[in-house]
């Protein structure tokens, strides 16, 4: 029999590949706004209640979130504003009900907690300092989690992609529709970020529900990429012949009137010493996505 699970945001770029990949051993039970049959908005608190009612499942896997960076630039410090409402009151809904019904909580969050200034790599230790609006809920959706008396874990994500495609493209299929296309815009090569291989990231998912880990897990590739060099590799990897032209972040910086990370790599070292799996280089990851 299927273990059940809760969890939000399933139909989305993340959550759908996760339900995908461990279907044979567990059975999701939707709390998805988008659902057709039954959907759930987890801004609203009776809303998610009477989910958990409904399941026996002991986990709930959060995935829900409002990721649009510049549109929750445009919500700065509103907390009526759709970003806050789901990224943190959802958040505070979901608290209040694994606390209520006793179920485990694992929230997918992001390097988007951190300022992006520090040069090497972000570790689980490193204080929180968002420095945008999308940043500055996720982390209060991390300080409620850490601060409140229930079971929880916390995976931390960047620039997710996956083997197949998806209705919203990921940072993979962007870059290669641009190559294809032949309209690559300039690719930074003073940006780093860690990309993070969703079929990968299953896996950590279901190491999680295996073992009950709890605490706090930067669950990237564990590696640092430039816009540049990423693009290069997607370039040589699928034999696209196209043009990727270097592009400078401080130049662009100019054009924004929001802030922007010059690097969200993290340090995955936690999360290897204690699984039972190998991740994947990027590299590797790379050559099994399906173009």
């Amino acid at each position: 029999m299927k273990q059940p699970l809760l969890a939000t945001g399933i139909n989305g770029l993340v959550g759908s590949k996760i339900d995908e990949l461990l279907s044979d051993k567990y059975s999701f039970d939707s709390m998805d706004i988008s659902d057709p049959e039954s959907p759930v908005d987890i801004t609203n608190e009776s809303d998610v209640m009477n989910s958990f009612k409904n399941s026996s499942a002991n986990f709930v896997i959060h995935f829900a979130a409002y990721t649009d960076v510049t549109g929750a630039w445009n919500q700065k410090d509103d907390k009526s504003g759709i970003a806050y409402k789901i990224n943190v009151i959802g958040t505070k809904n979901i608290i209040k009900a694994c606390k209520q019904f006793n179920k485990h909580l694992v929230h997918i969050s992001t390097a988007y907690v951190f300022n992006g200034e520090n040069e090497g790599y972000y570790t689980e230790n490193d204080p929180l300092s968002p420095i945008e609006w999308y940043g500055q809920t996720k982390a209060d959706a991390e300080m409620e989690i850490t601060n409140s008396d229930i079971n929880w874990t916390i995976l931390r994500i960047d620039q997710p992609f996956r083997s197949d495609n998806f209705s919203k493209p990921d940072i993979v299929r962007r870059i290669a529709s641009g190559l294809k296309n032949n309209n690559l815009y300039p690719q930074f090569s003073n940006h780093f970020f860690g990309p993070t291989y969703i079929d990968d990231f299953a896996l950590v998912i279901d190491w999680v529900i295996r073992t009950g880990s709890t605490g706090i897990y930067n669950s990237s590739s564990g590696e640092k990429w430039t816009d540049f060099d990423f693009a290069n590799l997607i370039n040589s990897t699928f034999n696209f012949k196209g043009a990727v032209t270097e592009g400078d972040l401080n130049s662009y910086l100019k054009t924004l009137d929001r802030p922007y990370q010059i690097n969200t790599a993290m340090n995955v070292d936690k999360l290897k010493s204690e699984i039972d799996f190998k991740l994947k280089t990027v590299e590797e990851a790379i050559k099994l996505v399906d173009l």
